[in-house]
């Protein structure tokens, strides 16, 4: 689905991603980790528009999209959640998840302005699709609740219904569990994998290793900004370099 190709993003003399070949497959969930710094974050945002590469190639479905801005990224199928929430906190959870579906009228603005039928008629059918998304993902009890009233683990899942609005067929999550409790994670693996069943690949940069392990079917290890390992579970863990990088050698 997604092929990166001598990816490297430089700031002024430091290298964030070098050099970088990576593959996502149709229908798996990726999991990318390494040790802070390793250029894990600089990825996704190189992917979805919101850096622009040094050098290399990003090809989406067979089209080259490198260099897009990330409303065009967003337009050709991928989006992404961020480590820090971007919510409205002001804004009811149901109206969070209805802003997200701009990129969907098809109705002219002065129409919208105007409340013509059409545009009217356009709007309810918006609603009802924020409303479809906040059901899958389990917040529509909570549909006219500001954001900020949410708990922590909510306004995670909300970041990713905001996501889902975009009708993306790329999903890159970016630490979607951290500062999570057990409960709450284990109702986002249950929730990111509801997401796969519906044929959404995914992407996910995460630091807690046991998630990684029972949610990702591939597993690429990034460090100082170039992949170091990619395999099944059993091969990163196995890895030496990986465990000299990041997992941490055990004491003898």
């Amino acid at each position: 689905m997604l092929k990166v190709k001598g990816l490297s993003k430089n700031f002024g003399g430091l290298s964030a991603i070098s050099e970088l070949d990576l593959d996502i497959f149709n229908s798996e969930i990726l999991g990318v980790i390494g040790p802070n710094g390793a250029g894990k974050t600089t990825l996704f945002n190189v992917i979805s528009g919101f850096y622009a590469p040094t050098k290399g190639q990003v090809i989406f479905n067979e089209q080259d999209i490198t260099g897009l801005k990330a409303h065009q990224v967003a337009q050709v199928g991928i989006s992404r959640t961020f480590q820090v929430s971007n919510l409205f906190m002001s804004l009811s959870v149901l109206d969070n998840v209805f802003t997200c579906h701009h990129m969907s009228y098809r109705t002219s603005v002065w129409k919208r302005f105007l409340h013509t039928p059409s545009a009217t008629e356009e709007e309810k059918s918006l609603r009802r699709s924020a409303l479809e998304i906040l059901e899958f993902m389990g917040l529509d009890p909570l549909k006219e609740e500001p954001a900020a009233k949410l708990t922590h683990g909510q306004q995670k899942a909300l970041n990713i219904c905001m996501a889902l609005a975009t009708h993306p067929k790329l999903l890159l999550l970016d630490e979607p569990v951290t500062g999570m409790n057990p409960v709450e994670i284990q109702t986002m693996l249950n929730l990111i994998s509801r997401i796969r069943s519906r044929g959404i690949t995914i992407a996910i940069v995460e630091h807690n290793m046991q998630v990684v392990m029972n949610l990702c079917d591939r597993i690429v290890v990034l460090n100082h900004g170039q992949k170091i390992a990619e395999g099944l579970h059993k091969e990163i863990v196995e890895n030496q370099e990986v465990i000299e990088a990041y997992l941490g050698k055990d004491e003898e």
